[in-house]
Order: structure tokens, then C-alpha cells, then sequence
């Protein structure tokens, strides 16, 4: 694929406690497990800039539900912005599911084993501090207003722990679409921007 580069802002959460056990705090791991054996999540991008080639992405859409159990590969089902062309619907396939290299992979994508589904949907993100919602179709929900106070700089891996961000809780995080089913409420969630790209993408 050609070289790629996107950025924007990001919001997510999953079903472990707050402060989440996969943060980093003050430059370092504190925890080695999530809270509860089996991490549940949906992770979302808004993308304020980008491009792979030719192919332009400014202001598209990007969510992500899977789950894990420590240790173990993930299981995820991308939902990308109804709004893409095919051109635009299998470049953020490859990038954002790890195929087309660079920080993704590095990130987070390495650890994807199974993908259950790629799918267009009407994707709704607002990522205003205290405002952070999330909603892929019928399939994914999530709100968040509340910012969980830290004495040290909380960084997430997935946006890189370069990038700083808010350890949140979220009101609810809900995913419907077998074999990904969960609810929670009152759990941890997270905010910050992104800056993906390919080994050889530009600056």
C-alpha cells in the first residue's frame, strides 16, 4: 500500500476498572492484567487529517469493538464510516486492522487474531471533553463525562504513550453484534488524540 498517514482525536472504553490496568502511569506500567481476567472494549477515531497515496481520508469515521482474555489475542469487529467510497473502505480496512503496517501494527494491531466483521456504519462521534460519546449503527454505544483524577500522567498504547490523554469513566459501553455482546456500566474509559503512520509515510 502506498505510503499513509492519518490523525485526529480518539475516545474509548472497556469494562475494567478506572484507572484501566493497561495505562501506563508516570512513564510506567503499574498492572499486568485487566480487572476482571477478560477485557471488553470499543475504541473510536475521528480523523482530522489523512491520506494513503492518493486516496484522501480527512473526516472520516473509525470504530472498533473486540475482546481479549489476558494474555490472548484479540477478537474485533471494525465498522468504518458509511460515508467511505471502496477506495476509501479498504485503505482504513488494511490500516486500521494492522495489514498495512506502520504504528498501527506496532500499537495495538499486532495482537488482533480474529476478525468477526468489517462493516459499514452510521458512525456518530463527538470527542468535546466531558461531552465523549461514541455509536456504530445499532452495534456500538458509549457516553463518557466524567475525568478520573491522576496524581501522574495517565498515557494509553493505543494512541502511543507518547500522546498525552484523560483517564475517564464512562456511563455506559455497550456492544450488540454477535459474537461481541457485553454491557457495562461506571467502567474506565480514555481520551487523546492519534498520530498513525506508515514506516516511510510523511511528516
Amino acid at each position: 500500500m502506498s505510503a499513509w498517514h492519518v490523525k485526529g482525536s480518539y475516545f474509548e472504553a472497556c469494562n475494567c476498572e478506572a484507572i484501566c490496568p493497561c495505562r501506563w502511569q508516570g512513564g510506567r506500567r503499574l498492572f499486568t492484567a485487566s480487572s476482571y481476567g477478560v477485557c471488553d472494549f470499543a475504541l473510536s477515531w475521528h480523523i482530522l487529517a489523512g491520506r494513503a497515496g492518493d486516496t484522501d481520508l480527512t473526516g472520516l469515521d473509525v470504530v472498533m469493538a473486540g475482546t481479549y482474555a489476558d494474555t490472548q489475542p484479540w477478537h474485533v469487529a471494525l465498522y468504518l464510516d458509511e460515508r467511505a467510497d471502496p477506495e476509501q473502505f479498504e485503505t482504513l480496512t488494511n490500516i486500521f486492522l494492522g495489514r498495512a503496517g506502520g504504528t498501527v501494527f506496532k500499537n495495538f494491531a499486532k495482537r488482533i487474531d480474529e476478525v468477526y466483521a468489517v462493516r459499514r456504519a452510521k458512525i456518530m462521534l463527538d470527542h468535546t471533553p466531558r461531552k465523549w460519546f461514541m455509536r456504530a449503527g445499532d452495534y456500538v454505544e458509549v457516553r463518557a463525562q466524567e475525568i478520573v483524577p491522576s496524581s501522574l500522567p495517565v498515557t494509553c498504547g493505543i494512541p502511543g504513550h507518547d500522546r498525552m490523554g484523560e483517564e475517564l469513566r464512562a456511563e455506559i459501553l455497550r456492544v450488540n453484534d454477535a459474537p461481541l455482546t457485553f454491557e457495562v456500566r461506571g467502567r474506565c474509559g480514555y481520551e487523546s488524540d492519534f498520530d498513525y503512520r506508515s514506516e516511510d509515510g510523511p511528516g
